[in-house]
């Protein structure tokens, strides 16, 4: 698709749009592209769309108009205005409100030592017994300090007798200890049916956000509690804030939550439709774990620990375990319905209204979600800032690398931002920026005001050519395309060797090797589908948001698994992940209502994933399939080559498609779509992908 360069101040989305393959991103826009028309990557025919301001989005809302954003959703990933082809300047900082810049510097600690009170029981209205650690400053005699203390409440589902130190620790954020001794109490509580609270585990039901709410109002009402209450936690514990927040329970003041989901389903339960084999396994299993290990209370009260451990054996039988099969084996749970919009933050965002600051990470599990939750409260007009980093899931959730965000350790993080809100002293916050992400390939940290912010306009690169398993590439390119197929096999290893395998396992496998090469360099990976990139750069491109990339496909199977990436390739042929994304063919349904616009064009599909909404492919029929890459920021250097990457696996992480009874597994010759039966290969299905048409969406700054 060709757009003439234009004299625009707007951020390039990128789009994937099918007749091949096209993808979409949102770029800064620059006043024109190397000024003679030329795109910054050897071809004649630019893009420069002017760009239209987005609000702050969530997940709903309606399609634009060309040339308009819906204020209301706001997915993609963006240009930033500002950078040209020919010079890219460094990312800048807007002028903040006038006054004082002096830097804030954390208070010293006013206590020395801590003091512990263990398993406090919490009934809740149904009669259960949550228990929780009380942990508050100790005066010279070792005893509790007397007065009422701010409260920093956390809720686990990780057992709170097993996250105090060691490898767990990581799971809890900052050290609780560097706020108690500045005069703020701790409490720490298990979730219901986990640790050492009583009842059944039902992760993030209705249920579970009311015990939330009503352990916040028991907190606030303690004679060691001053009434105001702030919580903290990654995760699981980060999305228990929100949950607890939609309540508005009396006495919470304020929230820190570190890489929380939005949208449980999309965000990590089945990317693209898919299952997530590689961690949802892995995480029910560690919650089950944790659950069964016996209860500390069973030490001084042997009756409540035995009944809770017999409870939690019983959740482990009629909860987790049918929940795991039903997904595998396609059952309800294998698609969206009510099961997961109970479950999903973003569906109670509206109703949260205190401060929140949040810690998200590019390379987390809920890499999709945080910003959508950040977006949604801030078009809420509710006080919110993200710090989005280079981060998979432990180290988010630990947080020990915030400090290179320039603004202070986690821990003093929370300190400014809890005595703001529940001691009512002035930090400075102002000081910090709504959004600082990490922009990938420049090493910058990049302030904005927004996710999606004024200065983002769309840019479109399409597919051109054939690419084939092993290393021959296509083009990709904002010229007219060449026409082209190429076909994508199933290699059921793909995926393996590459930073997806580790951000799909929450950043296990980095921490025992961080410095694996499959991490840092997708090359070999690459060799199992398909790629496509641009000539080397005659300027930098940079980008910021949600991508997308519409393909066009066929298959006689009826469905596939498509994974598609988008990488940077270096002068010396190193080839860096910067995001990826996946769907199911079958899946393809899109819901315009609720996709995400930019200068008209698509940057972030919303695909219903139900069961009525499933649609296999009919033999020899073609049709587009939108794929939502995950939001990120980066630039592309001068010299580099932007890569789209397209495979059929993405393991540990998704597994291909298995062909469903008297759907004997077929084969699309791309080029003249003739049926090619594949005997008794299982799912060996060849998903055939036409060059010409598609494109690849995504905001982006030029």
């Amino acid at each position: 698709m060709h757009v003439p360069a234009r004299r625009r101040r707007r951020r390039l989305l990128t789009a994937l749009l099918s007749s091949g393959l096209a993808v979409a991103f949102a770029v800064p826009a620059s006043a024109e592209l190397a000024g003679s028309g030329r795109d910054g990557i050897g071809n004649d025919a630019g893009t420069a769309t002017r760009a239209s301001a987005p609000g702050a989005g969530s997940d709903g809302g309606t399609s634009a108009r060309a040339g308009k954003v819906d204020k209301r959703w706001e997915p993609s990933a963006a240009v930033r205005k500002g950078s040209t082809v020919r010079a890219t300047p460094k990312p800048t900082t807007k002028p903040g409100p006038r006054g004082d810049r002096t830097p804030w510097t954390p208070r010293a600690a006013s206590y020395a030592a801590t003091t512990k009170t263990s398993d406090l029981a919490i009934r809740m209205d149904d009669g259960v017994v949550l228990r929780g650690d009380l942990v508050r400053p100790a005066g010279p005699d070792g005893q509790p300090v007397t007065g009422r203390l701010p409260v920093v409440l956390t809720i686990t589902a990780y057992n709170k007798s097993l996250i105090g130190g060691g490898f767990a620790s990581g799971l809890t954020g900052a050290d609780s200890d560097y706020l108690v001794k500045r005069g703020y109490a701790q409490l720490t509580v298990d979730a219901r049916g986990t640790g050492s609270s009583e009842g059944t585990w039902a992760a993030f039901s209705e249920r579970e956000g009311r015990d939330a709410a009503a352990v916040v109002e028991w907190a606030a009402a303690q004679p060691w509690s001053n009434g105001k209450v702030g919580m903290t936690g990654a995760s699981y514990m980060g999305i228990s804030q929100l949950f607890a927040a939609a309540h508005r329970p009396k006495g919470l003041k304020a929230i820190f939550p570190q890489v929380p989901a939005a949208d449980v389903y999309r965000d990590v339960v089945a990317s693209g439709g898919q299952i997530d084999v590689g961690f949802m396994p892995l995480w029910m299993g560690l919650v089950t774990a944790t659950g069964i290990v016996p209860p500390a209370i069973t030490a001084t009260d042997p009756a409540s620990g035995v009944k809770a451990l017999l409870e939690h054996l019983a959740g482990a039988t009629t909860f987790t375990a049918p929940l795991l099969a039903q997904a595998v084996l396609g059952g309800d749970p294998a698609f969206d319905g009510p099961f997961y919009r109970e479950r999903s933050p973003i569906e109670v965002l509206d109703k949260v209204d205190v401060p929140t600051f949040l810690i998200g990470g590019e390379f987390d599990l809920f890499q999709r979600g945080t910003p959508l939750v950040f977006e949604r409260l801030q078009r809420n007009k509710v006080p919110t800032k993200l710090i989005f980093g280079p981060w998979d899931h432990l180290q988010g959730s630990s947080g020990a690398e915030v400090g290179d965000a320039g603004y202070g350790t986690l821990a003093e993080l929370q300190l400014r931002w809890f005595d703001r809100y529940l001691l009512g002293r002035d930090t400075k916050l102002d000081q910090i920026p709504a959004l600082t992400y990490y922009e990938q390939g420049s090493g910058a940290w990049v302030k904005k005001a927004k996710w999606i912010d004024e200065d983002l306009s769309a840019r479109s690169f399409a597919l051109s050519g054939s690419s084939s398993v092993g290393g021959k590439a296509g083009a990709l390119t904002t010229g007219t395309p060449s026409a082209g197929t190429s076909t994508v096999l199933p290699v059921p290893v793909t995926g393996l060797c590459t930073r997806s395998a580790n951000q799909w396992t929450a950043g296990l496998p980095a921490a025992v090797t961080r410095d694996l090469p499959c991490f840092t360099d997708n090359r070999l990976n690459d060799l199992g589908g398909l790629t496509f990139d641009t000539a080397p750069l005659s300027a930098p491109i940079r980008f910021q948001g949600p991508v997308n990339a519409r393909l066009h496909v066929s298959t006689l199977t009826g469905d596939g698994m498509l994974s598609v990436a988008v990488e940077d390739v270096a002068p010396d042929g190193t080839v860096t992940r910067i995001s990826g994304g996946w769907q199911t063919i079958a899946h393809r349904e899109l819901d315009p209502r609720r996709s995400r616009y930019l200068d008209g064009k698509l940057l972030q599909p919303f695909h219903p994933f139900t069961r009525a909404a499933k649609k296999p492919l009919a033999a020899g029929q073609v049709a587009p399939v939108d794929v939502e890459i995950f939001p990120t920021g980066a630039k592309i250097a001068e010299g580099h080559r932007l890569r789209i990457a397209v495979q059929a696996f993405d393991v540990p992480h998704l597994l291909s498609t298995v062909p469903g009874p008297g759907r004997p597994p077929r084969a699309v010759h791309p080029a003249h779509r003739a049926r090619a039966p594949l005997g008794d290969h299982p799912r060996r299905a060849l998903t055939g992908v036409r060059q010409g048409q598609d494109r690849i969406a995504t905001p982006s700054r030029q």
